[in-house]
């Protein structure tokens, strides 16, 4: 029989209690079957930063997941324009992506142009702690 140590307990009771980050939120262009998803993920209780995904799709022709630069526990924002015919602008910081929806792909956008492509659709960040998707003009919805 192994025993424990009753010293490690708390320690133990703690490492338990601390929960990787592990969430999605979907933007819905036309319903769940046409959307693009952010997917967060935490590998390690101890490490600050959340590795993250977009899944690009419109089911049932395609679907696939690419990964995006890493982002940290306490922040989130992702912002979403339109940039033309099943084409969407993806603003994270300074880093930019596009997608397209017609056949799923998505690729860095290292040459965006100074000022947004075309209308803000919304963001991804945290509301009442918990990632969402936050369509434009919803103010105050979104907390840090």
């Amino acid at each position: 029989m192994i025993r424990c140590p009753h010293r490690l307990l708390p320690i133990l009771a703690v490492l338990g209690l601390t929960a990787c980050e592990n969430s999605a939120a979907p933007f819905m262009i036309d319903g769940a079957q046409h959307a693009i998803s952010l997917i967060r993920e935490q590998r390690y209780f101890w490490s600050g930063e959340v590795e993250q995904s977009l899944v690009v799709s419109r089911l049932p022709k395609c679907q696939r997941r690419y990964p995006i630069e890493a982002g940290t526990t306490g922040d989130v924002r992702i912002e979403v324009f339109e940039a033309g015919t099943l084409l969407w602008a993806f603003r994270q910081g300074s880093t930019w992506y596009l997608a397209g929806t017609e056949k799923c792909l998505l690729q860095p956008w290292p040459d965006a142009p100074p000022t947004p492509p075309g209308r803000e659709v919304g963001s991804f960040v945290r509301v009442e702690g918990e990632l969402a998707f936050v369509p434009a003009g919803e103010a105050g919805a979104a907390t840090p």
